[in-house]
């Protein structure tokens, strides 16, 4: 098992300098991964429900600060060398299939190779309207014309494509991307449809532990619901073993634990001792990658909790 770190692209991860503090220190102590959500407007109204806690209210529609996700990958890449980087996840409706499977290719290039995709549907309908490039109601169709239609630009020499909503015809689409045949493509999400699309057509499963309604906070649940996942991938054909696997924990906390359900310790809550025992029971069951996400408006505290996570955690995960 690997580590990641997922940022938010405001506060201290909104600046230039921030930013660049905490891509050098993640790749410093050794994680694997630097992820970043995807956000480009904040409507001051948002009804839509958010899925990853109980009362259904997206933490961050305090300011509406938030950096492009492409160009803050693009930014990391020039400031950084080995670290991978992760859209974690790119919500699929806010932008034009073709121009978004060129940035990605771009970012690819840029970073020789450092690149992996996670895709989701997304789940404010507001900023979907507002950015106008799918409809809300068509973005699960929508999600899956796209990753076709990425893999045709990244892979044939004169690709096309016909499809509801992508439409295009022997087109010269250079540079492909730096990785061979294309950058791995994780998706993301919890339900069902997810996971069908996740079976059919993504090279890994990427969901977050904290859905209410699709909770993996133990390891023995995120077995079960892998096993159903491989049996997907099966199902369309292809080997179940090559699908790769990651996990992202939104409520990371290292020190005093965390009361999850029926009065449990909340995974990767905790002393190190206590979350590194999660990680090996999690890989145990199956992942490989676990990505941990924390906010911070300080820097200082930011990179602390990366130094910390770094020299106490992982040693213990070897």
């Amino acid at each position: 098992m690997d580590f990641g770190l997922h940022v938010g692209t405001r506060r201290v991860g909104a600046t230039p300098d921030g930013l660049q503090a905490i891509a050098k220190k993640t790749e410093e102590m050794g994680f694997s991964y630097l992820g970043f959500p995807d956000h480009v407007v904040i409507p001051s109204t948002v009804d839509s429900k958010y899925p990853y806690n109980n009362e259904g209210v997206w933490p961050a529609q305090d300011t509406g600060t938030c950096l492009e996700q492409l160009m803050t990958i693009a930014y990391v890449a020039a400031v950084t060398k080995k670290i991978r980087l992760l859209t974690s996840v790119l919500v699929l409706p806010h932008r034009a299939p073709i121009l978004t499977a060129k940035m990605l290719a771009t970012a690819d290039v840029l970073s020789k190779g450092r690149l992996t995709v996670g895709v989701g549907i997304g789940w404010m309908a507001e900023e979907i309207r507002v950015l106008d490039a799918m409809p809300f109601a068509k973005r699960a169709a929508g999600a899956e014309e796209y990753i076709t239609a990425f893999r045709n630009l990244w892979t044939d020499q004169m690709p096309s494509f016909h499809g509801d909503l992508i439409d295009f015809e022997s087109i010269l689409f250079d540079p492909k991307p730096e990785q061979k045949p294309h950058p791995p493509i994780w998706m993301g999400g919890e339900s069902k449809p997810a996971l069908d699309r996740t079976g059919r057509l993504a090279d890994g499963w990427y969901p977050v532990i904290a859905n209410p309604r699709h909770l993996l906070d133990s390891p023995t649940l995120y077995a079960t619901m892998l096993s159903k996942v491989k049996g997907l991938v099966q199902r369309a054909g292809r080997p179940p073993d090559a699908l790769d696997t990651a996990l992202y924990a939104p409520w990371y906390q290292l020190g005093k634990p965390v009361a999850g359900r029926n009065g449990d310790r909340r995974p990767f809550t905790g002393h190190p001792e206590q979350i590194a025992q999660d990680a090996q029971a999690y890989k145990v069951a199956g992942l490989n990658h676990l990505v941990i996400g924390f906010e911070s408006q300080s820097l200082s505290v930011s990179l602390e909790h990366i130094e910390r996570f770094a020299t106490e955690v992982m040693p213990l995960c070897t």
